[in-house]
């Protein structure tokens, strides 16, 4: 049996002393909150820490920086724990190392996973499918580390030569027809699962912003230009260069990475806004850059939804509240409206199944107490009776989901709870979103 560390059991006990009553909610959050801790994390003869997204055994870049990101708030005061998280981070940088255009790993050289798919497989890769988003994770998940603790060893031993990898692909894919060699085909799957015009992926036009193959769900992209991906891009470039100009003392590096942030944040305000007849000014989902939009959201974050949790514009900013509206809407493909909760789904799940990550997102990204509360009922009714969060759930019927071990929604409800308590990891945009309500209520 694994033992929870004091720090975790800190967390724990505060959030039941602030939901003194609700002994469900206390029992949902203790168990949510340690699942990724429990089941997930394995430590490696080298220091590293490779994590398992729950039922599927293989690491995404994606996943595993989003499982664990809540325990940061642990790692301030334990050791022991950063070691561990730090660990995690240094095997995402071997990673991304080895192939920046892979969303997902084998614990070694196994030739486990999708090995027949057409693209550049090797047998330390699971999946080849190509996410800005899972390049993303890990300079957001390095940056709030490094805020948390205080610890700059790991950065200054692979860092700059991680971003040079990373800003060398999202400079390639700004023009992705002219000079991207990714390719990715996968034979006998529904179409979201490949990409069209032989693994091109559909036509798109350079605009500044950089081009995704798939989307965080890992289903294919409509349209190549993924605006919630680009958004967290624009964020985690401004951390790189952060790190570069405070721990590594690279200007250079530095002006590289705010260079590019300038060119994708152009792109997304000249190209991935829309007029809506009813809701105004809003973000679109994605673009070619050639005039077609897709105007909806998914339930996997990166979100539209998620855009001020993700740092990149501020809670209050009126193109979000519009787009918010609409998002929450039933103008929104993927929203859905159930007997038991109102919420956004993806493609990726059936029809009318409601995502417990969009709910938490719902939750975050909201300065309206009753919203959240709202919210927090939904998670109270809908774990289908297994006090575990999931991926989808039957809107009518909750207890009809799919994945039943499914961590990081274990673990995004976990910090939900907690912001409502006023926690939030340091350094991170809820956490400066929550000290400002603090300020004005003290």
């Amino acid at each position: 049996m694994v033992t929870i560390p004091e720090s975790m059991q800190k967390l724990i006990s505060h959030v039941k002393d602030f939901f003194p009553e609700d002994a469900k909610l206390q029992r949902m959050f203790e168990q949510c909150f340690v699942n990724t801790y429990t089941t997930t994390l394995k430590k490696q003869e080298d220091g590293k820490t490779f994590v398992v997204t729950g039922d599927i055994p293989a690491m995404w870049l994606r996943d595993s920086a989003a499982q664990v990101r809540p325990y940061l708030m642990a790692a301030e005061e334990d050791k022991e724990l950063a070691e561990i998280l730090e660990g995690v981070i240094r095997q995402q940088f071997e990673f991304i190392l080895h192939d920046p255009y892979a969303n997902a790993f084998n614990e070694s050289a196994n030739g486990k996973g999708h090995q027949t798919d057409l693209t550049e497989m090797t047998p330390h890769i699971w999946e080849r499918k190509y996410e800005i988003d899972s390049l993303c994770y890990p300079i957001q998940l390095a940056y709030l580390f490094w805020k948390s603790t205080g610890r700059t060893a790991f950065l200054e031993e692979s860092f700059h030569e991680v971003m040079e990898t990373i800003l060398r692909v999202w400079k390639t894919e700004q023009d992705h027809e002219k000079h991207s060699s990714y390719r990715f085909n996968r034979a006998d799957v529904r179409q979201s699962d490949t990409l069209i015009r032989n693994g091109r992926g559909g036509h798109v036009k350079p605009n500044g912003m950089t081009w995704s193959a798939f989307r965080p769900s890992d289903d294919a992209c409509t349209y190549g230009y993924l605006v919630p991906s680009n958004m967290f891009a624009v964020t985690v470039l401004e951390y790189a260069g952060e790190i570069s100009n405070q721990v590594l003392n690279q200007p250079t590096l530095r002006e590289e990475c705010l260079k590019l942030q300038r060119e994708i944040k152009e792109g997304i305000e000249a190209n991935a806004k829309f007029t809506h007849p009813i809701y105004g000014e809003m973000y679109v989902y994605e673009t070619d850059g050639e005039g077609s939009v897709n105007l909806m959201d998914d339930a996997n974050v990166p979100s539209l939804l998620a855009a001020p949790y993700l740092g990149y514009l501020s809670y209050d900013d009126q193109v979000y509240a519009n787009t918010r509206q609409f998002l929450l809407s039933r103008d929104n493909p993927y929203y859905y409206e159930g007997k038991a909760a109102n919420g956004i789904g993806s493609p990726h799940t059936p029809d009318h199944y409601i995502w417990h990550i969009a709910l938490a997102m719902q939750g975050m990204t909201t300065t309206d107490e009753e919203e959240k509360q709202k919210v927090l009922s939904y998670f109270k009714n809908t774990d289908g009776g297994t006090e575990y969060m999931h991926e989808g759930f039957n809107a009518d019927c909750p207890e009809e989901f799919t994945r039943d071990w499914f961590a990081w929604a274990n673990t995004i409800f976990s910090e939900f709870v907690l912001s409502l308590t006023g926690k939030a990891v340091k350094g991170s945009p809820l956490y400066h979103q929550l000290m400002e309500i603090n300020k004005s209520e003290g």
